[in-house]
């Protein structure tokens, strides 16, 4: 299917069919054009027959790329930005026949839509939820974390696998305590979990999350408020899990009652503790990583699923920081 020299790859997109090549190519090649911008490559395009000139190496990663984008035009999906972005980022995946993604695919299912993995790491961190009932999500901003850990607990709900949800996140923020925020519990501790309420009403609708939370099926809690309590036959989502302490953590993970998912999610390089305090997320890794029946997945910037510019930006931080 491919001829490759040093500076030259002639492809042959098939099925041939003229729909899926306008939506593969774009308007006025739009498409093309960030496939080039992404790899450093010159795409040429004549019918089913795609020439690609460049760096040998960029040469392989844009074919990968086009014939996975092509297959994704005969299943009928439009390519958008954002899925041509993925694939840029991704491209070490992208090839069907040599990624482990397409060999199983862990997908999940919510009332309002079917969630599938974008990259290899989403993919692990799906089977991941699949496999255990503890599972940490480490990784920068952007790389859906988050999102796919509500995605699996609205599944596991509505499956009837867990009957509640619990929302925790550290409430000590840029420097910000609960006890300076004006009103009563729920309003102090909804705005650190915009997020995940964003997330939920994607999948259920306004009005369902409401409702489940009117009868406490769907829970909202500050960190603190779980001590001493055991949490049964539940999905635990704790996010920015990096700005709880080490008794904290510890507290935390020591609630889990029998029947009970804990999801713990967090990006080392956004920790707002005072500098002399460990974050509870640092240590947890450290002194969990020999423990087989935890899942551990770790995200980059190659898993960023927001603009393009956002894996450029994490990049540079994490290089000025070294």
């Amino acid at each position: 299917m491919a001829e490759i020299n040093q500076t030259l790859t002639q492809l042959k997109l098939e099925p041939a069919n003229n729909k899926n090549l306008r939506s593969f190519v774009g308007e006025m090649n739009g498409n093309l054009k960030i496939l080039e911008k992404g790899f450093g490559v010159k795409i040429f395009q004549n019918g089913n027959k795609v020439s690609i000139s460049g760096n040998e190496e960029n040469i392989k990663k844009a074919s990968n790329a086009i014939q996975d984008l092509y297959a994704t035009t005969t299943q009928g999906i439009e390519l958008s930005k954002e899925k041509i972005h993925m694939a840029i980022n991704n491209n070490d995946d992208i090839n069907p026949a040599n990624s482990s993604l397409s060999e199983k695919e862990y997908v999940i299912k919510t009332p309002k839509r079917t969630i599938k993995p974008r990259g290899r790491n989403q993919n692990t961190y799906l089977g991941n939820m699949k496999n255990f009932e503890v599972n940490f999500g480490v990784g920068p901003a952007g790389t859906g974390k988050t999102y796919l850990a509500v995605a699996k607990a609205v599944e596991m709900l509505v499956q009837e696998e867990v009957k509640k949800i619990i929302l925790i996140r550290p409430a000590v923020e840029a420097g910000e305590k609960l006890g300076f925020l004006p009103g009563d519990l729920s309003q102090k501790v909804d705005p650190y979990l915009r997020p995940l309420y964003d997330a939920l009403y994607e999948m259920l609708g306004f009005e369902q999350v409401v409702r489940l939370l009117e009868k406490e099926i769907l829970e909202v809690a500050p960190l603190a408020y779980l001590r001493g309590r055991t949490l049964n036959n539940a999905f635990i989502i704790m996010d920015e899990s990096q700005n709880t302490t080490v008794d904290q953590m510890k507290m935390f993970l020591t609630r889990m009652g029998f029947g009970s998912y804990a999801v713990i999610n967090g990006d080392m390089t956004q920790i707002d503790l005072p500098k002399n305090i460990e974050s509870g997320l640092y240590h947890a890794l450290k002194v969990l990583d020999e423990i087989e029946d935890i899942g551990f997945t770790i995200f980059n910037s190659k898993d960023v699923v927001r603009h393009p510019l956002v894996k450029k930006i994490v990049d540079a931080y994490d290089q000025f920081d070294r």
